[in-house]
């Protein structure tokens, strides 16, 4: 008696089946480890999956506004940190 081999669903991704997991990050512009991190979160439905791309890339993530470099900070906390220090008066006895 044959058996057919399972049908897979095809609007599911499955996470095991390392062909289509090629064919969808190339699809959506993806690496395997943002397309496995957005189907953890939104689940394994294909056009779901798909739908958080378009939103992601319609909304790209704020970038922080201009930060002084780090050696800017370290002399502007050198010069706080020696003008907050006062020295205190010794003590006549």
């Amino acid at each position: 008696m044959r058996r057919s081999t399972p049908k897979s669903i095809r609007n599911k991704l499955d996470l095991t089946d390392r062909t289509q997991m090629r064919l969808v990050r190339k699809r959506l512009g993806l690496s395997d480890a943002e397309l496995t991190a957005i189907a953890e979160r939104i689940g394994n439905s294909i056009s779901a999956i798909s739908k958080e791309v378009a939103k992601q890339r319609a909304n790209p993530p704020a970038k922080p506004a201009d930060v002084p470099p780090a050696a800017m900070i370290a002399s502007a906390a050198a010069t706080e940190q020696a003008a907050t220090e006062i020295p205190t008066p010794a003590s006549t006895s």
